[in-house]
């Protein structure tokens, strides 16, 4: 099958142009400058270094043209901050390009189309009592994201979500999102204060074969709740701190209001700067909270997701974070453009 995929260069889309091209397929992607220094990769992959959103619908459909499948990794994540109203930035990346490509793909007889979403609009519709979609511009944004992309989806052209979560594994030469760890954790001497709950997560080289697993055999209509390896914030905290090279510092568990207290100095410090983040701190701290568990047999039996060494993915994740670090290195970062 040949597919087009958006952001082929990403550390998500090259994982999943990797396997693609694996299990024999084609791979055509459109994918931003530059591509980082010596990144992953795959070289069978048709590259075109250029920005989706300034090519005419023209250019488009030509590369559309011939394609059976349609995979958008595209976008941004929450780390982008922006002064108000944040929504319109993620409607803007994540939403209005959907919009405009998903038309074209039916046009030209694309028959399975993969997004790649957040697992917060997974726990916006488990968890109703949490009020995500009312209270957080970036999970209002994938809700409203998926219920655009599923519009599309019939008999002729199957479109289907991943709901991704925590994502380990590096790709040299971009920054990876666990640099927060690193800000966050360095300046705490001897304890890391953390709250209860915990969170799921999986490897790169699984969510490679997520997304070649719904391009294969996912339904259409259908947002897959992606998952693998469940751990408490202390459990994943301390894997974190061992591969900084600080096994000293001990994950204590501090009580929830404290840790809302933290979460409404950070609010402030966001009115300050005249910046709307997309995860209300102090909204979220009921989800932070939270074990947003998932359980892995979904990807499993349905995507036929396969066994991974998290643990050495969260070494290897953790481990380019401190020599990024330590060495001062420049990196591709995020960007919306």
């Amino acid at each position: 099958m040949k597919i087009f995929m958006l952001g082929g260069t990403g550390l998500l889309g090259a994982a999943g142009a990797k396997e693609l091209i694996k299990r024999g397929h084609e791979v055509v992607s459109v994918a931003l400058p530059p591509i980082p220094k010596d990144a992953d990769i795959p070289q069978e992959m048709q590259l075109h270094l250029d920005n989706i959103n300034t090519m005419s619908d023209e250019q488009i459909k030509q590369l559309l043209k011939g394609c059976e499948g349609f995979v958008f990794t595209a976008g941004v994540d929450e780390r982008i901050e922006f002064e108000p109203p944040v929504y319109d930035v993620y409607h803007k990346y994540n939403i209005a390009p959907l919009a405009r490509l998903l038309p074209f793909a039916k046009e030209v007889g694309v028959k399975k189309v993969i997004i790649l979403g957040s697992y917060f609009a997974h726990f916006a519709k488990t968890m109703p009592q949490l009020e995500l979609y009312k209270h957080h511009p970036y999970i209002r944004s994938r809700i409203d994201q998926e219920n655009l992309a599923l519009s599309f989806s019939d008999e002729k052209m199957e479109v289907m979500v991943l709901e991704l979560p925590y994502i380990f594994g590096a790709q040299k030469g971009r920054k990876p999102v666990w640099m927060y760890y690193i800000d966050l954790l360095l300046p705490m001497k001897k304890k890391i204060l953390f709250p209860k709950g915990g969170t799921t997560m999986l490897t790169v080289r699984q969510v490679g074969e997520c997304i070649a697993g719904a391009i294969e055999k996912g339904k259409g209509g259908t947002c897959y709740p992606v998952g693998w390896e469940n751990k408490t914030w202390s459990e994943l905290l301390t894997l974190v701190t061992k591969y900084m090279g600080h096994p000293e510092k001990k994950v204590v568990t501090i009580p929830t209001f404290l840790y809302k207290l933290g979460a409404f100095k950070m609010a402030k410090d966001y009115k300050k700067k005249n910046i709307e983040p997309g995860l209300s701190p102090v909204e979220f701290v009921k989800l932070m909270t939270s074990n947003c568990f998932i359980d892995r047999s979904v990807i499993q039996n349905e995507l036929g997701v396969t066994d991974d060494n998290i643990e050495e993915a969260i070494k290897d994740s953790i481990e380019y974070c401190m020599e990024i670090y330590n060495q001062n290195q420049k990196v591709v970062e995020m960007k919306a453009e």
